[in-house]
């Protein structure tokens, strides 16, 4: 493993907190040749996210940019060689030569052989393990001023589970959602919903495509309601309030997990 790229921490239990978004770091030749500056980077990338993974005891994070290597997208998308795919921003200066992308495609196959090989350690000792895959999305695109998206088509928790086999995990996705719904959040409840903005993107794909019957990917996007996505400033306590929210759904999940 790359200690320069992602961070793997191994522990006992069955759950793995996974931030693949959180990473701002960029290679010497690719920060050459980006076109974004670094809070045009920051405003699509997932700040913060590395913390939360801490409610589980196996974690996964990366330190690279999405804008260097998306992890959560298929191989042959994971570089961004278009502003379709950056969500129409201009990424480079010039087209990136083919050594820099291969060099990027080498970086995603040894992050895949590396989840690999810790989700198949982590099965043959639990049967069965679930993984928190951690993201944040942006909601005022129209900028910081401006009005914020339709809350109806926005919740400020998304579950992707379209990835899944549901009925395997049935029990374990809606204890998950109740739990995380319920919840004292700041005097209120969350609004969490389930595949109304995001369903999973190629990590949890990939991840019950080589585990169907013994992992659990639950796709978490919060949306950036916990800092101002156009600055970067965090809200602490909004932050600490995830935390504790994605806390409360551990006892519960592991629960369910034990019965399957």
């Amino acid at each position: 493993m790359s200690d320069k790229s992602w961070r793997i921490v191994q522990g006992d239990g069955p759950l793995v907190g996974a931030a693949i978004h959180s990473g701002h770091c960029l290679r010497n030749d690719v920060a050459e040749l980006m076109a974004l500056a670094d809070d045009e980077r920051l405003r699509e990338e997932d700040p913060f996210t590395d913390g939360w993974t801490a409610i589980a005891t196996n974690q996964v994070v990366s330190l690279k940019s999405r804008f260097e290597l998306d992890l959560n997208r298929p191989r042959e998308k994971a570089v961004y060689t278009s502003d379709d795919d950056a969500w129409g921003s201009q990424v480079w200066k010039s087209e990136p030569p083919q050594e820099m992308i291969e060099n990027s495609m080498a970086l995603y196959d040894e992050f895949y052989r590396d989840m690999h090989r810790l989700l198949t350690g982590l099965v043959e000792r639990h049967e069965r393990i679930v993984v928190y895959d951690i993201h944040s999305y942006n909601h005022r695109r129209t900028g910081p001023d401006g009005e914020p998206a339709d809350p109806e088509l926005n919740p400020e928790v998304n579950v992707g589970t379209a990835t899944m086999y549901r009925r395997r995990w049935v029990n374990v996705v809606d204890r998950f959602l109740t739990d995380l719904h319920d919840i004292d959040f700041q005097g209120r409840r969350l609004d969490v919903r389930e595949n109304v903005k995001f369903f999973g993107g190629a990590f949890p794909k990939w991840i019950h495509e080589q585990f169907p019957s013994s992992v659990c990917v639950l796709s978490v996007e919060v949306k950036k309601f916990f800092m101002d996505e156009w600055t970067g400033q965090p809200d602490t306590a909004a932050i600490t309030a995830v935390t504790e929210a994605l806390q409360s759904t551990v006892d519960g999940v592991l629960e369910e997990l034990s019965r399957q």
